[in-house]
C-alpha cells in the first residue's frame, strides 16, 4: 500500500550560487563560488522529502533517455521513492532549470522538455488504485496531463484515495481557469503568497497558503488556522514549499488537527533550507517533530 503517489515534474536543478551570479552579456565571463547539479522538479522534491518523513511513496513522471534523466531517476530512487512508473521518452530533453541563487534567494529559469509529455494514461491503473492519497505538482507545467486530470481525481476518490494540488508557480489565463474548475473537485490545494494572489478566491475544501518565514494558514469552511514559522538561517530557499507540502500531508493523512499539520510543514520547510538544493537538508519524521 502507497501513502503517496506523486505526479509531476521529475528535472534536475543546476544551481549557480554566489554573491554576484547575475550574468551580464556581450560574452562576459563571471566566476561564481558553487556550480551543483542536484535534483529538482517540485514533485520530485515533494516525493523525497516525504519517504525522508516515513511515508511510502511513487512517482510518476517524464524524462528524457539523456544523463539528466539518468541522473534523476537514480537520485530519486536511492531517497526510496518508487520511480518504475516514470516514463523514458526517446529523443527528448529531461527538463532543467538552472537556479541562480544568492542571500537567500533565487532567480530560475527552466526548459520543460519532457516534462509537458506527460498525460493521464501513462500513470498506472496498479499505483493509482494502491495509493492513500495523489499529489499533483507544477500543475502548470503539465500541459499533456492537464485535460485528463479530472478523470484521475475521480479514480483516486473511486479507489478512497484523497487528492491534493500545488501548482507551483503563477498559472496562465488557461491553465488558471483549468484549476479554478479543478479545486471543487479536489481535497486541498497548497499555494504560496503569489499562487494565492494570482489565482483569486478559489472554492476549495482546504486551502493553505505558504507565507515562507511567516509560517501557513489553512483556509477551511469553519474558518482560518494560522501557525508561526520556523526561524532558521537561510542557505537556500529551492524547494521549500515542497518540503513544507511534505510535512503537511504527513501530518494531515495521519489524521492530525491542522495546527499541528502547518506546524510540522513549517519546520519541514525551514530546515530544507539549510544547505543547497531542495533536498540535501530535508528532515527525518524525528528532526522536524523536535523542531515543530
Amino acid at each position: 500500500m502507497l501513502d503517496l503517489l506523486v505526479i509531476g515534474d521529475c528535472n534536475p536543478d543546476l544551481l549557480v550560487a554566489g554573491t554576484d551570479v547575475v550574468p551580464e552579456f556581450g560574452q562576459r565571463e563571471k566566476l561564481v563560488e558553487t556550480g551543483r547539479l542536484v535534483v529538482g522538479g517540485s514533485a520530485s522534491i515533494f516525493a523525497c522529502g516525504a519517504a525522508r518523513l516515513g511515508l511510502a511513496v511513487a512517482l510518476v513522471a517524464t524524462v528524457g533517455d539523456d544523463a539528466f534523466g539518468s541522473f534523476m531517476l537514480d537520485a530519486v530512487g536511492e531517497r526510496g521513492v518508487d520511480t518504475s512508473g516514470c516514463t523514458v521518452v526517446a529523443g527528448v530533453d529531461t527538463g532543467l532549470t538552472v537556479a541562480l541563487v544568492r542571500d537567500g534567494d533565487r532567480a530560475m529559469l527552466t526548459a520543460p522538455g519532457a516534462i509537458p509529455l506527460l498525460t493521464a494514461e501513462m500513470v498506472p491503473p496498479a499505483l493509482m488504485a494502491s495509493a492513500r492519497h495523489l499529489h499533483v505538482a507544477s500543475y502548470h507545467l503539465l500541459d499533456g496531463l492537464r485535460p485528463g486530470l479530472p478523470a484521475l481525481v475521480a479514480a483516486a476518490h473511486a479507489s478512497g484515495a484523497t487528492v491534493s494540488v500545488n501548482p507551483q508557480g503563477e498559472v496562465g489565463d488557461g491553465s488558471g481557469a483549468e484549476l479554478r474548475a479543478l479545486v471543487p473537485a479536489i481535497d486541498l490545494l497548497l499555494l504560496n503568497e503569489r499562487e494565492h494572489e494570482s489565482l483569486g478566491t478559489v472554492d476549495g475544501p482546504l486551502v493553505v497558503v505558504k507565507h515562507g518565514a511567516g509560517g501557513a494558514a489553512a483556509y477551511t469552511a469553519g474558518g482560518v488556522v494560522r501557525a508561526a514559522g520556523h526561524p532558521v538561517e537561510v542557505v537556500d530557499t529551492t524547494g521549500a514549499g515542497d518540503s513544507f507540502d511534505a510535512g503537511f500531508l504527513a501530518a494531515w493523512l495521519a489524521g492530525e488537527p491542522l495546527e499541528g499539520a502547518l506546524a510540522l510543514g513549517n519546520a519541514c520547510g525551514a530546515l530544507s533550507t539549510r544547505a543547497l538544493g531542495g533536498i540535501t537538508a530535508q528532515a527525518t519524521m524525528a528532526e522536524a517533530r523536535a523542531a515543530a
